[in-house]
């Protein structure tokens, strides 16, 4: 049942022939980072056009129904709470709309869910999709440059006009959200979107750890002259093709939880060759960090148990996530890190969780005893209370705790340190 509102919810989200579609484009124009932007409905009946996403979804085989662990996962306590690190991606592919049982039991064990920002805030959606400056507009695009534009919309198959008015960096970043679309990868499958649905599915609060109005700060840049050479950066790379490769190879490492070729992102990325390419990721990746650390740390300090899942690309360095939580006090712990061929052999299905044994005394159940209660003189498990999922019970003093399931990398780090 789980993953059939899942789907519903995403087939809701990608089909744009209802009344309902300008809310849903807003929406989603708010994904905007890393190519997450999507703001317009792709003409799937076109020959030359890429299937839509709507169209992929009937495609969908065992690995969806099982359920296969992607990404990277972290593990961070402090304060005798548990919380989670996890590296997405903005873009996904039909088959990944259902999280692997790692990811999944993380995110039920978690009391909340936090994200850069929540794409179906309608105050999130109206700052994204807000016009730009007429004047601004003729300004940047206008001449040799709207013309590149004009041809790679029409590559797209966007429909004409569907972006004009927005800001000028958000609509080649939109571009930039469609180009991986011919290898099966779309932004409205995007981790970060499937996670939401998950998160909403289980009446799971989720929170912001940005605003909208920053994330479009840190795209157009401190002038109009570096959003203008960012828009050319970007259409050079539309034409040339090779953004659509960085896009695919960065989706293949991120499947494979290739935390290793990750953090070398800079070796194969070859999209930092130029001082203005160095300006861009500093303000979309360390300039970031930090703030969303804060948010994190906030929520984890205000007693909640938070899942974090934002782009894969804050994680790595001295500045990700992970090295930045630990500097502040937290132990992390590698889960999901090492590369591994995840998609080849499907993890099994989670089970129904079996409901809890009712209460007894002298071998009969008490009558009106209700059977999550624990029997009289033993204590309750830490985190059972209410509808959340408990966490594992310590061992005994002396007693050797049961070994993990998880993977070799998930041992136990130091407190305040990254484990390597």
């Amino acid at each position: 049942m789980r993953i059939r509102r899942i789907l519903a919810a995403l087939k809701r989200t990608t089909d744009f022939s209802t009344p309902g579609r300008p809310a849903r484009l807003a929406r989603l124009a708010s994904r905007a980072l890393a190519g997450a932007l999507c703001v317009f409905a792709v003409a799937a009946h076109a020959a030359d056009c890429p299937p839509s996403a709507i169209a992929s979804l009937a495609k969908l085989g065992p690995g969806v129904r099982n359920g296969v662990d992607r990404g990277m996962l972290w593990r961070i306590e402090r304060d005798g709470r548990t919380s989670w690190l996890y590296g997405t991606i903005h873009i996904g592919r039909a088959e990944w709309v259902r999280p692997g049982p790692t990811v999944q039991k993380a995110l039920a064990q978690s009391d909340a869910l936090a994200l850069e920002i929540d794409a179906r805030d309608e105050a999130t959606a109206r700052v994204m999709g807000a016009p730009a400056d007429p004047a601004l507009l003729q300004r940047m695009l206008s001449g040799e440059r709207a013309h590149r534009l004009e041809r790679q919309n029409a590559e797209a198959c966007v429909p004409a006009g569907a972006t004009a008015k927005l800001q000028p960096i958000l609509q080649v970043s939109a571009l930039a959200g469609l180009v991986a679309r011919a290898d099966g990868l779309y932004p409205e499958f995007g981790v970060d979107e499937t996670m939401a649905v998950s998160a909403r599915n289980g009446n799971k609060p989720i929170f912001a750890l940005e605003d909208a109005a920053s994330q479009v700060k840190a795209l157009t840049g401190d002038s109009e002259a570096e959003e203008t050479e960012q828009v050319d950066a970007a259409l050079d790379e539309l034409e040339s093709g090779k953004l659509r490769g960085q896009m695919k190879e960065l989706a293949e490492v991120w499947a494979r939880s290739d935390a290793d070729k990750l953090a070398r992102y800079a070796d194969w990325c070859d999209c930092l060759r130029t001082p203005a390419e160095q300006r861009l990721m500093k303000r979309l990746l360390d300039d970031r960090n930090p703030g969303l650390a804060d948010g994190i740390e906030r929520l984890h300090a205000g007693g909640k148990s938070v899942f974090a899942a934002v782009g894969a690309l804050h994680m790595i360095g001295a500045q990700g996530l992970p090295a930045l939580m630990a500097k502040r006090g937290f132990t992390v712990t590698p889960v999901l890190t090492s590369a591994q061929a995840q998609t080849a052999v499907p993890m099994p299905a989670l089970s129904a969780p079996e409901p809890a044994p009712r209460a007894v005394r002298g071998g009969k159940a008490v009558k009106g005893q209700k059977g999550q209660k624990a029997q009289k003189g033993a204590p309750a498990a830490k985190g059972t209370s209410g509808a959340k999922s408990s966490k594992a019970a310590p061992a005994p003093k002396g007693a050797k705790a049961p070994a993990k399931a998880a993977p070799r990398a998930a041992a136990a780090a130091p407190k305040g340190k990254v484990r390597r």
